[in-house]
């Protein structure tokens, strides 16, 4: 679950850079370096949703790209205030 919660928070922030570099100056020497580390953390972020116990859907929503980690997070992680102790 750690590494979903970190490679989510690494795809979510390369991915604004991106889009931030893209909108304003568009610095080649920055998108060679994002880029790849984007493409890896998406990829990490679907085969961490893999190894979790996860429902179906969970896994389908991992591999959308951009928004991938946060929708499957959210399945996954059972919202705060229910459960047994509440």
């Amino acid at each position: 679950m750690r590494t979903l919660r970190i490679s989510t928070a690494a795809e979510t922030a390369t991915l604004a850079l991106l889009l931030i570099n893209l909108a304003t100056v568009h610095v080649s020497a920055m998108s060679s370096l994002l880029g790849p580390l984007h493409g890896m953390a998406y990829l990490l972020v679907i085969a961490a949703t893999f190894l979790v116990p996860a429902p179906p859907s969970a896994r389908w929503l991992a591999v959308i790209p951009g928004i991938n980690g946060l929708l499957a997070r959210r399945l996954i992680t059972p919202a705060r205030g229910t459960g047994a102790g509440s």
